[in-house]
């Protein structure tokens, strides 16, 4: 009998936590079962208690002062014993019903959906036919205020593109926080960022014209007379200082290196956004019929039986 889970994931600062808690509101209100799982070694608060919680097994806390390790690797250390122990998770998930969403609630720590093979390892276990046959959707979480810089907005989606090649499970990208941008971007602006395309670095607000920029300000001020209103150029002529940001944002290797982002992503056409805002319950319910489309949740439930008294209210109708 399959269960079913979704993966929340995303860089640090997403929404996670705020997404899983409004989804399990959310699946609570509507008499839907649920089953969230901390899989965060360094969370401490929850709208939601966890049914199942890293921490009981292993904290990053106790590995960083044990073991003298820092965040990161503390994190990954964390894991690779979560994997050591995966019965941990097995016992306390066998016995799940159909009716269940199991939500799991990841790390921000953005290399475990990277380059680390350690999430590839767990989803395969958790998906594995024959033991726990946890039918598995990733919602990858991207803070929609990165539309604003369009040079980390194609960092996040190219780290979200990864996840997907990495993860290979049925996969939901999502902006995340979208109430934060509702005075800043028109809603005819946020549907150009629903499907990337390089397209969108062609007026980045973030690249300021040459003549916006106050004359003496900048490394334009070192440049040979009659250059100063050209793009910095940090070549091998070294103009652009890599200590001003402005500089970097104006340089040429760096608008390349940005359209060879963009093109690559384009090129894949993998990635499609959908929009959250976690205080609205109506975008809560619509994220969650994407996730219950790709898990084939309602394909799986059977029709409920009545019981004997309402079978006979409804002949009588």
């Amino acid at each position: 009998m399959s269960k079913f889970g979704v993966m929340v994931m995303g860089p640090a600062g997403a929404g996670k936590s705020t997404f899983s808690s409004a989804l399990i509101t959310h699946l609570q209100l509507n008499r839907r079962s649920c089953f969230y799982v901390n899989l965060d070694p360094a969370a401490e608060h929850f709208d939601h208690a966890p049914d199942l919680d890293i921490k009981d097994l292993i904290s990053l806390e106790d590995v960083m002062e044990e073991m003298g390790m820092g965040p990161n690797g503390g994190l990954v250390y964390c894991f690779e014993f979560l994997l050591d122990n995966l019965d941990f998770l097995s016992e306390a998930l066998d016995g799940l019903t159909e009716e269940y969403l199991i939500i799991f609630d990841m790390p921000g720590q953005i290399e475990l959906y990277t380059h680390i093979p350690i999430l590839p390892t767990l989803c395969k276990f958790l998906s594995q036919p024959g033991a726990l046959d946890i039918r598995l959707c990733a919602a990858y979480l991207l803070e929609a205020t990165f539309v604003v810089d369009r040079a980390k907005f194609f960092s996040g989606t190219l780290s979200a593109m990864s996840a997907m090649m990495l993860l290979e499970v049925p996969h939901l990208n999502i902006l995340s926080k979208m109430d934060l941008v509702k005075d800043q971007v028109r809603k005819r602006d946020i549907k150009r960022f629903l499907t990337p395309d390089a397209s969108l670095l062609d007026d980045d607000p973030a690249v300021a014209p040459p003549t916006q920029i106050a004359p003496g300000d900048g490394p334009a001020a070192h440049l040979p007379k009659g250059k100063e209103d050209t793009d910095v150029d940090d070549g091998a002529d070294g103009y652009a200082d890599p200590s001003e940001r402005r500089s970097v944002m104006r340089g040429t290797s760096f608008k390349r290196l940005n359209r060879a982002v963009a093109e690559l992503i384009e090129s894949f056409s993998m990635v499609n956004y959908l929009r959250l805002d976690s205080s609205d319950e109506d975008s809560v319910g619509a994220i969650l019929s994407y996730i219950d489309d790709c898990i084939q949740y309602h394909e799986a439930q059977e029709p409920k039986e009545m019981k004997d008294d309402e079978f006979e209210e409804a002949a009588e109708e």
